[in-house]
């Protein structure tokens, strides 16, 4: 192959590399919406930091969770992942968390002036809604059974279960820890309901599940179903 070939040849194929990039760039979205008014803010709070280039990073703590939490904080130049979306305003940038995208669909960050000064407020529907995909974490996974198929039940008794953590131990395996609430917190019947309900549907949908342990306090029984 002569010399212009080949580089013709490398030519075609970075272009069609870059094509890719550039397909996988526009598929991830997000349609977070910061205001107009939000944006002034933003701007004005980040001017006063006396750093070029400090933007700002969004993301949710214990998505599609009760627990979830929207949150922001500073970005110093270099902080953010590669895997961020960025939005580029005015005066700064906002660096979305990718793994908190699905979690801030239809969110928006808005500041309203009052006598008092005015205030941020962070709107996201959908942060506390459990999403499961091809590619979920066991996490994720676990988070949507509780929140999908067995919260609706224990909700009859006025309870609730979450994850606290996931722990992978040696000479036992991927465990799941979690904690009761409501009327389940104290409940006399809490052990049968975690040993044939709750640990049964989990391991029966997440196989990779070895063990599921219950840290709730279970001597406040001032809520407790059953007594």
């Amino acid at each position: 192959m002569s010399e212009q070939n080949q580089a013709d040849n490398q030519i075609d194929q970075t272009a069609g590399y870059e094509s890719a990039l550039d397909t996988e760039q526009v598929e991830a979205k997000s349609n977070i919406t910061i205001t107009e008014s939000a944006q002034g803010y933003l701007a004005d709070l980040l001017s006063k930091q006396d750093t070029d280039g400090i933007g700002v990073r969004i993301f949710v703590e214990h998505p599609g969770t009760p627990r979830a939490e929207c949150c922001m904080a500073y970005n110093q130049p270099g902080e953010e992942d590669s895997a961020d979306l960025r939005f580029t305003y005015e005066n700064f940038s906002a660096f979305i968390e990718a793994a908190s995208v699905p979690y801030l669909e239809d969110a928006v960050i808005d500041y309203n002036k009052d006598r008092f000064g005015g205030q941020l407020t962070f709107r996201a529907p959908n942060s506390k809604v459990p999403k499961v995909g091809a590619d979920a974490s066991v996490e994720e996974r676990i988070n949507y059974v509780l929140q999908s198929e067995i919260n609706p039940g224990l909700a009859a008794h006025g309870g609730d279960v979450q994850l606290l953590e996931l722990i992978d131990e040696e000479g036992i395996g991927l465990t799941a820890v979690l904690k009761f609430g409501g009327g389940c917190q104290g409940c006399s019947a809490v052990d049968m309901t975690l040993r044939q309900g709750v640990e049964v549907q989990l391991k029966q949908q997440i196989p990779e599940l070895t063990q599921v342990v219950d840290e709730t306090d279970h001597t406040r029984t001032e809520n407790a179903y059953y007594k």
